[in-house]
């Protein structure tokens, strides 16, 4: 059985837990907030759970053996690099890092520790993302892409208001590309590979960082389109273009609706493809069997392609901000 302590105590934890102890695999076992009532109130339907209010008592908890870390962005490094040096794996909620040395550095000292380190994107781990990996042909079959994820943030209100929430501020490493680009961003370097170049076209707010924007990964043959935001919705489904048609999913984040429209047989045929209730739960089962089986080589193997994939990602990430000119704190490290 997991251990597991967190940092953060928002929705996305609460969901992240529950879907932990569906799997069976896990148990809370302690959790992090700089108040105690706050953490009390956080863990108190989790049964027997330890609460600590400084990091030091909370990654000295003996039984305590993995940490997942859904603080604001900025915090992330720091967090992941103590918890490694205390001997626990990290499970470190997207954007993981804000740059690539602090990517490679938490990588470097994971493998030198022998600690897992994980990027919670989950939806790289959905079943219904593989489905749609195993469906696309070659990449000279592809012909571009265009994937969306807008939605907008209730937090946006307070800029509009004047103030400066962590997920809209430069000293946190916020914005919309870090937040929700990342996942077309996943699934591009996932399904497609690295790209030749990565541009990001930013249409900035009040606090300096991207309220959306368009990006433009450019491989040998095609391009990927990419557009996201918080500060408005989209409802446009994402597609990929294939020589002989295309397939058509309802959003990049969740699949649960993929169909290919086959222009030369001029038919559409639907993969099968669903969601689970909680859509954590298959990166927090992934997760669990490499933690539990550290010795399986195929297990391993997978990880290590998952770490890879992370490290390309923040790289692109990088990259496309870099591009628009929205330089975050973290930058001058």
């Amino acid at each position: 059985m997991i251990q597991l302590g967190i940092i953060g105590t928002n929705w996305i934890t609460d969901q992240f837990v529950q879907a932990a102890h569906e799997t069976g695999k896990y148990q809370l076992a302690a959790v992090y907030s700089r108040r105690l009532e706050t953490a009390q109130k956080f863990g108190e339907k989790y049964g027997d759970v330890e609460y600590a209010t400084d990091l030091d008592t909370f990654f000295n908890i003996e039984h305590l053996n993995t940490v997942y870390i859904a603080s604001p962005n900025s915090l992330h490094f720091e967090q992941a690099k103590q918890g490694i040096l205390a001997g626990k794996n990290v499970i470190v909620e997207k954007p993981a890092f804000s740059t690539p040395n602090e990517m490679a550095e938490i990588i470097e000292l994971a493998n030198q520790k022998k600690i897992f380190f994980f990027e919670a994107a989950r939806n790289i781990h959905e079943q219904a993302f593989k489905t749609v990996a195993d469906f696309l042909p070659l990449k000279n079959h592809i012909l571009g892409a265009d994937f969306s994820f807008m939605k907008y943030s209730s937090r946006y209100d307070q800029v509009l208001a004047g103030q400066e929430p962590n997920v809209f501020s430069l000293h946190f490493s916020g914005g919309a590309l870090v937040d929700l680009g990342i996942y077309p961003v996943y699934a591009a370097l996932a399904w497609f590979g690295i790209p030749k170049e990565s541009v990001y076209y930013a249409q900035k707010i009040a606090t300096g960082v991207d309220g959306s924007g368009t990006g433009i990964l450019r491989y040998d043959h095609f391009d990927v389109t990419i557009r996201t935001g918080k500060i408005s919705d989209s409802f446009q489904p994402a597609e990929i273009y294939l020589t002989d048609g295309t397939l058509v999913m309802n959003a990049i984040n969740s699949i649960d609706e993929a169909e290919f429209h086959d222009r030369n047989h001029q038919q559409i045929k639907k993969l099968n493809v669903h969601q689970l209730e909680n859509p954590m739960v298959e990166e927090a089962e992934n997760f669990a069997k490499v933690i539990l089986n550290p010795t399986n080589h195929k297990l391993g193997t997978d990880y290590e392609e998952w770490v890879e994939l992370s490290r390309n990602v923040n790289q692109v990430i990088y990259d496309m901000r870099k591009s628009a000119g929205i330089v975050f704190d973290a930058d001058e490290k």
